[in-house]
């Protein structure tokens, strides 16, 4: 048992004899309800002999970090009283959920929210019976935990979750228990370093407490088998000062906590206050952790049959795994439970005794019932901006080329400025590559590492930079997660190409907002999650085919449509309506996709605003059947789509006059979907009327076409569907090329056109030999000159011709 670091010369006084005994008592009542959750379905408090019918039939559940977990929430609960502390607490063991619940309720937080899991004998039987029960809840901070912002279904994701909730939060300290399984992930790896993006002067603190209990499921941990000198290295080398607590002793290591934890908390309020003195430099700091040493399974029996249990594999899930059938195992469990003295613990009535209760903080001190944990209670509207205002002037569609991200970023520049303390703006070192430099104009790049003199000629680096910016979509995410999580805003850009690395993160989230909006009514709605998807596949001129991945959209439509939302703005226009929209919105994640590069812009700004309130639309600029049945239905989803559709457009317009076509683009992509299974679907009656139900429709999409099918397979004219997106080919191409290789480029969609269009292959056949020649003359400019013809580059949508 020691310590390392600046702990050498602790001078705060620890807790005292009699604080240490209650701590002591506190933590065996923690224990015994983690034991009692997995693996009692009644006699709660052992007031009679154990027999296997009060056992559950499935033992389910994880008991390894669980003790290690509760001694820190203990020792926290003392320094909130003492030093009158707002904290909340994460944990990064994937299934230490019986630690955080048994906290919650032996604050009256869990019975607050489920009156029926009452202080009593009968509340905590149902309390004990719901634990990876059928009906019950799960293994891990789900979010029906009070008290929790970390699902923890993925590893990885606490430090940055945690350091989410501190940005912005001055007066907070995050508590991050780390597993030492958890610590392995990349994601977790690389979130050490957010400590060089915290603000002593205006967030708050993190404080990661490293929980090596040495085992995973099967095997030990990495951090626990390292040299005690290297593992500590490793720590100052990513900038903290590190702290060791261990042992398995409580007595000596309730002493000892108290005096570590005490002197983190100190040193973190010492270097806040520095930093907030007035006219004070800041610096970057070494802010405090722990490396907290423990006994895998910490006061479960040592052995079971000859086999070593506790500080061993075998405790990181069930200790004991045939109780019901094992008379002998059955003793063993009753009498591990009994270690912990319940008779001492609970009053008569079922309660915790009065002294026991006292050590717990009250009303929204509790770390269970701080409102951060539960956002949506603080969270307030962003003061937007009007969108309008930055709209650009569109008299004819198609004339001008402009970026609309370019177009965005001045939009966003004065959300930042109007809300500097609840709104940031996350990338991986592309925000100026995607076009949002204007940002800067507002605020620079959060950045508390070294500084060099270079650094001021476009660095755009600050201390107080709203802008972060770190080459980790992992971190990003985590930070964004955690910030809306406790009730801010944000808006997160991505190179489409690698927007999948957060696939998983996304699913998390996804699930958590799910299960948070329709199933518990005391969460309060958080601010979406705002994903803009740029730098697409159909503009990778020179990063080529592993930069070509739109897939990301197909896992977006897995999840349920209640949280997830896709926009496709075709223009800026488009762009600046939807992303207004997005920013106003709770529970969601928005995912917007629009490329960087300059664009032809069609609609002004009445007619954007229109077309995207309803999210899918008939263009008549565009379309030659009013009044009329059309012969073909021409649709497209995405910028670069809808330009290349409108061209073959003007295309078949000057070389079949007699065709009726009806253009539709699509900006809200679930209004394909049926109105029964998505809440922004369209009617059949709807659809119909648009598609038609017997007319070919060529739809022209920015990603795989198999997502179109997958979201209109149950509509009558679904047979007449042919989808064009993209199927996997590409490399080093010109825009046009890359066109030509996935089919969705102008030549081919005309040549589609006449393809199914009765009587037209006949009439049209000229057209059609046409439409090849200029397919094999674009690909042949293309390899010849390195870029396309210039009738390509240049093309406009005819003027005059916007009336049908």
């Amino acid at each position: 048992m020691t310590t390392t670091g600046a702990s050498a010369e602790l001078s705060v006084s620890p807790a005292t004899a009699e604080e240490l005994r209650k701590m002591d008592a506190y933590w065996r009542a923690c224990n015994y309800l983690c034991v009692g959750m997995l693996y009692l379905l009644e006699n709660p408090l052992l007031r009679e002999p154990l027999k296997a019918e009060h056992i559950k039939n499935r033992l389910l559940g994880h008991w390894g970090s669980d003790p290690g977990q509760t001694f820190t929430w203990v020792h926290l609960n003392r320094l909130i009283k003492k030093y009158d502390l707002d904290m909340i607490y994460i944990a990064g063991p994937g299934h230490g959920a019986p630690a955080t619940l048994s906290n919650s309720y032996l604050e009256g937080v869990y019975s607050e929210v489920y009156p029926e899991k009452s202080e009593d004998v009968a509340g905590l039987q149902r309390f004990f019976k719901q634990f990876s029960f059928p009906g019950g809840i799960g293994s891990h901070c789900t979010p029906e935990t009070p008290g929790s912002i970390h699902e923890g279904g993925e590893l990885g994701y606490s430090l940055s979750h945690g350091f989410g909730a501190a940005f912005d939060n001055p007066d907070l300290i995050v508590t991050v228990v780390v597993g030492d399984g958890e610590a392995e992930t990349g994601p977790l790896a690389t979130s050490w370093h957010a400590n060089k993006f915290l603000n002593p002067k205006t967030d708050g603190a993190v404080l990661p407490i490293l929980h090596l209990n040495g085992y995973k499921i099967a095997n030990p941990t990495i951090l626990a088998r390292i040299s005690p000198e290297e593992l500590e290295s490793l720590f100052r080398g990513y900038g903290w000062t590190p702290y060791v607590v261990e042992g398995d002793d409580p007595a000596k290591m309730h002493v000892l906590m108290a005096e570590v934890l005490e002197k983190c908390v100190t040193e973190i309020r010492d270097i806040q206050a520095k930093a907030r003195a007035e006219g004070a430099t800041v610096v970057r700091p070494r802010w405090p952790m722990i490396i907290l040493r423990t006994p895998k399974g910490w006061t479960c029996p040592k052995e079971l049959d000859g086999h070593k249990l506790e500080g061993s594999w075998r405790a990181h899930q069930m200790p004991i795994m045939d109780p019901k059938t094992n008379p002998d195992h059955l003793k063993l469990v009753e009498s591990w439970m009994r270690s912990y003295k319940p008779e001492e613990l609970f009053d008569e009535s079922g309660k915790l005794i009065p002294e026991l209760r006292e050590m717990a903080p009250s009303g929204t001190r509790r770390i269970s019932g701080n409102p951060h944990a539960n956002g949506g209670e603080l969270r307030k509207p962003l003061d937007l901006p009007r969108f309008q205002d930055y709209g650009l002037k569109v008299e004819e569609p198609g004339q001008t080329e402009v970026s609309s991200t370019d177009t965005l970023g001045h939009f966003l520049r004065d959300v930042v400025r109007k809300n500097m303390t609840s709104f940031r703006v996350f990338g991986p070192d592309e925000t100026a590559s995607n076009k949002l430099d204007a940002i800067y104009e507002a605020s620079g790049k959060r950045w508390l590492a070294e500084m060099e003199a270079s650094d001021a000629d476009g660095g755009n680096l600050s201390i107080d930079g709203r802008v972060m910016e770190m080459l980790s979509e992992h971190t990003l995410e985590g930070w964004f997660e955690g910030y809306v999580l406790t009730g801010r805003h944000g808006f997160f850009s991505s190179y489409e190409a690698f927007v999948h690395i957060i696939d998983s993160m996304f699913n998390q989230h996804a699930k958590w907002l799910e299960k948070s909006k329709l199933e518990l009514r005391w969460r309060a709605p958080i601010s979406s999650i705002n994903l803009l998807i740029t730098s697409l596949v159909w503009r990778q001129d020179h990063n080529g085919f592993t930069h070509q991945d739109p897939g990301f959209l197909d896992v977006v439509t897995n999840k349920s449509p209640e949280v997830t939302r896709i926009y496709l703005p075709p223009d800026a226009n488009c762009l600046l309506s939807v992303a207004d929209h997005c920013l106003r919105s709770v529970d969601y994640i928005n995912v917007i996709v629009a490329d960087k590069a300059p664009h032809l812009q069609y609609l002004n700004m009445d007619e954007a605003v229109k077309h995207c309130t309803k999210g899918i639309g008939i263009w008549d600029f565009a379309s030659s059947d009013a009044g009329a049945d059309p012969d073909v239905i021409l649709a497209c989803a995405g910028d670069i789509p809808t330009s290349e559709a409108l061209a073959a457009v003007a295309i078949l317009r000057e070389r079949c006059p007699e065709l009726k076509i009806r253009f539709i683009n699509v900006v809200d992509l679930f209004r394909l979907m049926p109105e029964h299974a998505h809440p922004h679907g369209l009617s059949d009656q709807e659809f119909d009327g648009l598609f038609t139900t017997d007319k070919p429709v060529i739809f022209n999409f920015h990603a795989y076409p198999s997502l179109i099918h997958k979201l209109t397979y149950k509509r009558k004219n679904h047979a007449n569907f042919h989808v064009r997106g993209y199927k996997e080919k590409g490399n080093i191409n010109t825009p046009l090329e890359l066109a030509i290789l996935n089919q969705v480029d102008r030549f081919n969609l005309a040549i589609d056109v006449i393809d199914r269009v009765p009587g037209l292959m006949t009439t049209a056949a000229h057209t059609r030999e046409w439409l090849k020649d200029e397919i094999t003359d674009s690909v042949n400019y293309a390899h010849e000159n390195g870029i396309d013809r210039p009738e390509i580059r240049n093309w406009k949508w005819p003027a005059g011709s916007d009336k049908s």
